[in-house]
């Protein structure tokens, strides 16, 4: 019986820290963003990670997708010298329960073009694991064939400027609700610059910003939230009324997977 109730005890801290289900839920209200957008609730996106130097200044964002990887955009430029900081909500206090996690090796995407901003995706493989718990869990990743249709309201975080001006970018954790565009919508702004690999959101009062890249755009399936977008690039000036543009994680998947198997 003992061994019965171990079994079920792990099948409740597998749900517990299950991917895509904060064990402290988000609340959004509705479209609001980075730039204009709204404090987090503390601990309620445990994915989200900051990307910070040696000095411990914050350049980019990324998302936990195991105890072991941290997904973030290729034009971060991460290197190993740099550090991942998990479980943070305020970049202020030092009061929070962090963890700051070295990286062990950095896989950007071979296919990544600066000039085009195509495949901006990287892999960072961290020195030792994250230890998961109630502000630190992983997103979901999509298969390569899930379908996330246009005006699907998705959500998207980070510690990104909330002006494009701001001298510093804000302490706390801002998040915002945006809905998913067409590409075809999306290239009304972007033109032919819009390609396969990239999917836009936005345009709709909010916008993410400098700072924010990296990050996630995440979308909920089957009741949990799923990595759609790793923010990529956008308007020079934060604009709300422009579409930001998102690495499309779904045509992305089959490199990460080999990544993932080869390491």
């Amino acid at each position: 019986m003992a061994f019965l109730w171990l079994l079920s005890c792990w099948a409740l801290l597998g749900t517990a820290f299950g991917c895509g289900v904060p064990t402290i839920h988000p609340v959004l209200s509705g479209l609001s963003r980075i730039v204009n957008g709204e404090d987090a609730v503390p601990g309620s996106w445990p994915w989200q990670v900051s990307l910070q130097d040696k000095t411990g200044f914050h350049f980019c964002g990324g998302s936990l997708i195991s105890e072991d990887w941290v997904v973030t955009a290729a034009h971060c430029g991460v290197r190993t010298s740099d550090v991942v900081v998990a479980g943070e909500f305020d970049q202020g206090s030092d009061e929070e329960n962090i963890q700051v996690l070295k990286i062990a090796k950095v896989f950007k995407n071979p296919k990544f073009s600066i000039l085009t901003v195509r495949n901006d995706i990287t892999l960072l493989k961290l020195a030792t694991p994250a230890r998961f718990s109630q502000t630190v869990s992983a997103v979901c990743l999509p298969s390569a064939d899930d379908d996330f249709p246009a005006g699907t309201l998705c959500a998207t975080t980070g510690w990104g400027k909330t002006k494009y001006n701001a001298n510093k970018t804000p302490d706390k954790l801002q998040q915002a609700a945006l809905p998913l565009l067409s590409n075809a919508e999306c290239k009304k702004s972007w033109g032919r610059r819009i390609t396969d690999v990239m999917i836009c959101a936005g345009a709709s009062g909010v916008s993410s910003c400098k700072g924010d890249s990296g990050g996630p755009l995440v979308c909920q399936k089957d009741g949990a939230w799923t990595l759609v977008g790793i923010v990529s690039w956008g308007s020079r000036t934060c604009s709300t009324t422009t579409p930001a543009v998102y690495a499309r994680v779904t045509k992305l998947i089959p490199w990460v997977q080999k990544i993932l198997a080869a390491n």
